[in-house]
């Protein structure tokens, strides 16, 4: 596996992480080969949905993207340590959980594998800053809107954030300029109707208009 930097720069650098939180993860590959093709560099998967422990070297098997460190697969959802270290052991590259759970970021430091627990508030960010996180989750970011980032990193400009939950085509740019280094996707992007029908061309459409999106934003910066 690649050194922490090297993944982190890589899941950074699409700027869009889509969240996959599905009942049926059978069609996987063929999910996140769309996702891929649009122009996203990191998969997330949830422990949430059934099956997603096995997706995972499923995924890195079928989509060389991943072990060539042009793309990242993680794992969300983690809520404790034990999680971390079974999603990892069965080839997560990064994890990402919805709270701060401080053993569960020193497993991941320990693996040197990156993790963005999720937090809210100015301390509960910082202390997972100080904890290890490589990224701070800022979750729900639909709580605080994409001012809140430009207020939090005034103060704390060190701070790496990443808004999930909320958000969509019509504020992500904000958040960018606002100081994130990428957002989190769930529905907006991995619509279930869409993979349902696997229309995978408009996923693709979809990924690359996120993708497009968060560069733009990046470019008015």
């Amino acid at each position: 596996m690649a050194d922490s930097a090297a993944i982190l720069f890589t899941i950074t650098r699409g700027g869009v992480v889509p969240v996959v939180r599905l009942a049926d993860l059978s069609s996987a590959v063929d999910l996140a080969r769309a996702l891929l093709a649009g122009g996203v560099t990191a998969v997330e998967l949830t422990m949430t949905s059934p099956g997603a422990l096995d997706a995972l070297p499923l995924l890195l098997e079928h989509l060389a993207e991943f072990g060539r460190g042009e793309a990242a697969l993680g794992m969300g959802s983690v809520l404790n340590a034990e999680m971390a270290e079974a999603a990892i052991e069965r080839g997560a590259q990064f994890i990402v959980a919805p709270m701060l759970d401080l053993p569960t970021v020193a497993a991941c430091v320990r693996r040197n594998v990156p993790v963005m627990p999720g937090a809210l508030t100015p301390t509960e960010i910082q202390t997972a800053w100080t904890a290890g996180a490589s990224v701070v989750k800022v979750f729900p970011a639909s709580a605080v809107g994409p001012s809140y980032f430009k207020d939090l990193l005034a103060p704390l400009p060190h701070l790496k954030l990443m808004p999930t939950g909320g958000v969509d085509l019509s504020n992500a740019a904000d958040f960018i300029r606002s100081g994130a280094v990428a957002v989190g996707a769930g529905s907006s992007l991995v619509d279930k109707k869409v993979i349902a029908d696997a229309d995978w061309t408009e996923l693709t459409r979809r990924a690359a208009e996120f993708v497009q999106t968060v560069q733009n934003a990046r470019s008015a910066k």
